[in-house]
């Protein structure tokens, strides 16, 4: 999955959860993802964390709905 194509389904859902080639796992917001298209990098910043992604290693990309969370 192209980076440019995970940076506008984004946009326009405004989280998305996505698996790298790796299978590592992701959730991206808005507020928190930036997408620099000259390196092809994704950067997630955590409150603990800030990872570094290959943009270009997305293999999959989930619409993240809104929920209920139960204590």
């Amino acid at each position: 999955m192209k980076m440019e194509q995970v940076e506008a389904e984004l946009k326009a859902w405004g989280e998305l959860v996505v698996t790298t080639a790796a299978g590592d796992r992701f959730e991206l917001h808005l507020g928190d993802t930036t997408f620099d298209t000259e390196r092809r990098i994704i950067t997630l910043k955590t409150p603990t964390s800030i990872f570094e992604i290959d943009g270009d290693s997305i293999e999959h990309a989930e619409k993240h709905y809104g929920h209920k969370v139960d204590a």
